[in-house]
Formats: structure tokens, C-alpha cells, sequence
């Protein structure tokens, strides 16, 4: 792998997703939202217990960055895509590789030894999915990996950056040594602010990490989030916030910020400070209630095709479409998964 070089280099928590569909008595047990991401607290452990248990379960490689960045393999060619994060050494990892290699992404993460891979539990009722995150080797991330012999020259190579938000629960100073390897070499630096609870409970890492930013990408409800974070006026006003975002302080200004919001079947929004008073509203082909299965991991898909299309070379226009494409296909199967055999996206 020292050999080759990958022009989008992803970083994030990996994760086991454990899909369970029907899962209002589990949601009623723990007191869960229906549509939700939480980190588990205490309360939650025994669910992942619960959740291997109940019928019809679907294991899935998960973890927000590592769905865009298989979402993004899917749409370039072969070792195009690089991932890297912590897993433990056991049956959790050897299943995401598998997983990984089936998309056409390489990872190279760090394998805490004797650690448990990260898993998430996903609880599906209806068209509605709570995440329930026990990060496990995920958050026992080393900033010194960055620097290895083995992932440093990946960095190096790189022409595009993405991360996950989930990664500043425990990974500010990575993320922040990232954005300034980007900003200094003119490569182009991508945030998905990934979940409500980040722009919340996180928000001075997030402001570290805005500076950096050349594209933002987040739903509605996450760009509320930020928006009451920062004392907005009106958090509802999409617009109007993805226009504050872009035009949040630049360490880089050489290259215009891109913000881009969706919202499920509803409009995507995308924002540039090159034109911040010109918003540009992209509809979204809606499907059927009956076409929907699992909206579990569509933002990341979304990401992932927006990716794909933007290392490629395509337009932001074409970007959004690309990611509308992928989202689409990955509401209409279980868990974050992209159809087999590959379909063109781009």
C-alpha cells in the first residue's frame, strides 16, 4: 500500500452496525427517540445484547465515515478511496474489511490490540432509525497514527479530506492537524457534521474545526443545531443559516466555502460564499413510502456519492445529483449498503 496513492482520504469511527428492524419494544425499553443518534450511556449497554437477540437482524458495516467513504469508492475507480480509524483485533474488524473490500475501499486503520471493534445498535421502526453507539476501540484513536510510516504518505497524496463529526467526540486535534495539512497545501477539506448532538455538546471542538472547512455538509436538523449553537435568530431559516456558515471565518479564503444541507425527500440547499445571497435548492426525486426500507445511513450515501463525484472532477450540481442517486439506492435496502452488482452513478 506505501506504493499507492489515493486522492480522497477519509477518517472517522468505524463501527459494526446491528440493524434491527420492528424495533419499537427495544425503543420503548431504553427510552429512545425514533430518529435519533446518541452515544451509549450506562442505561444503554445491555441493548446491543437485546439487539442480537430480536428477529431478522442485519450486521452491516457502519460508522458515518466509513458508509461516505465506501459510498465514494462505489462511485470511483478502484483505489481511489483510503479510510482509516481504530478497530479491536477480533471478528467485528475481520467483517468490516470484508465489507470494505467488497465496495472497492481501503482501509487502513489502527488495530487496538485486544481491544472490541465499535458497534452500533439500529433501531428501525417504520421509516424512522435510532442510533445507539458504543464507540469502543473507536474513540482509543492516536493522533501519532497520522505521522506512521504507514499513513502518513497516504495523507501526503491526498487531494481531498473527509471526516466525520462523530470523530470530535474524542479526535479534535486530529481533525484540526488535518484541516491545517489542507489549508496550507491548497487541498480542499470536507466536514459532515454528522449528528444534532455534535453542533450541541461539541461545539467549541466544532469551532476549531470551521476554519478548515472548504464543503460542510449536514441535514436539517443538524444545521438547527449549529444554529441555536451559535445564537442564530431564526434556527428554522435554512438558508439564512447555511449563508452564516459559509461565510464563518475562512484560514484559507483563497477557495470559496461550499455548505451543503439536505433534508430526506424535501429540497437540498447548497450555499457558497463566492455567492452567498444565491442559494441554490435542488429537488429531490421522492420515492414511494412502499419503496423505502431503511433510511439508516442515507446522509452518509448522500456524502459519499457528493464525494465521489467532486474527486472525480464533476460540478457541485452534478455532485448533489450523484449524492441524491446514491441516497436513493441506500434507502431501499438495509443499512448503509449500495447495490451489487455496481450501477453508474457518475
Amino acid at each position: 500500500m506505501s506504493t499507492q496513492t489515493y486522492p480522497l482520504f477519509v477518517i472517522g469511527n468505524p463501527l459494526l452496525d446491528i440493524v434491527v428492524p420492528n424495533g419499537d419494544e427495544i425503543l420503548k425499553k431504553y427510552e429512545l427517540n425514533a430518529n435519533d443518534a446518541i452515544l451509549a450511556e450506562e442505561k444503554h449497554k445491555s441493548i446491543y445484547d437485546d439487539a442480537v437477540k430480536a428477529p431478522k437482524i442485519t450486521y452491516v458495516a457502519g460508522g458515518a465515515g466509513q458508509n461516505a467513504a465506501r459510498g465514494a469508492a462505489y462511485v470511483l475507480p478502484p483505489n481511489s478511496v483510503v479510510y482509516t480509524g481504530s478497530v479491536g483485533d477480533d471478528d467485528l474488524a475481520e467483517q468490516l474489511k470484508v465489507a470494505n473490500k467488497k465496495e472497492g475501499l481501503t482501509d487502513a486503520y489502527l488495530v487496538q490490540k485486544g481491544g472490541k471493534t465499535g458497534a452500533c445498535a439500529v433501531i428501525i421502526t417504520g421509516q424512522h432509525r435510532s442510533l445507539v453507539t458504543d464507540l469502543q476501540s473507536a474513540e482509543k484513536w492516536n493522533q501519532s497514527h497520522l505521522s506512521s510510516p504507514e499513513i502518513a504518505p497516504l495523507v501526503d497524496a491526498a487531494k481531498v479530506f473527509y471526516v466525520e463529526g462523530y470523530f470530535l467526540t474524542h479526535g479534535t486535534d486530529t481533525v484540526v492537524e488535518l484541516g491545517k495539512k489542507a489549508s496550507h497545501a491548497s487541498k480542499v477539506f470536507v466536514l459532515n457534521l454528522s449528528a444534532p448532538f455534535i453542533a450541541q455538546f461539541f461545539s467549541a471542538q466544532l469551532q476549531q474545526v470551521i476554519p478548515y472547512c472548504d464543503i460542510v455538509i449536514c441535514n436539517e436538523s443538524e444545521a438547527e443545531a449549529w444554529a441555536s449553537a451559535i445564537g442564530l435568530p431564526d434556527k428554522t431559516d435554512l438558508k439564512a443559516t447555511a449563508k452564516a456558515l459559509a461565510l464563518a471565518p475562512k484560514s484559507n479564503p483563497s477557495r470559496p466555502r461550499v455548505v451543503v444541507f439536505t433534508q430526506g425527500a424535501e429540497s437540498t440547499i447548497l450555499v457558497s460564499s463566492a455567492d452567498p445571497d444565491n442559494p441554490k435548492v435542488y429537488p429531490v426525486q421522492a420515492l414511494t413510502s412502499e419503496s423505502i426500507v431503511d433510511t439508516n445511513g442515507a446522509g452518509d450515501a448522500f456524502a459519499g456519492g457528493f464525494l465521489g463525484a467532486f474527486v472525480a472532477g464533476k460540478t457541485l450540481d452534478e455532485a448533489v445529483e450523484a449524492g441524491h442517486k446514491l441516497g436513493r439506492m441506500c434507502i431501499q435496502l438495509v443499512g448503509a449498503q449500495y447495490q451489487w452488482p455496481k450501477v453508474q452513478i457518475i
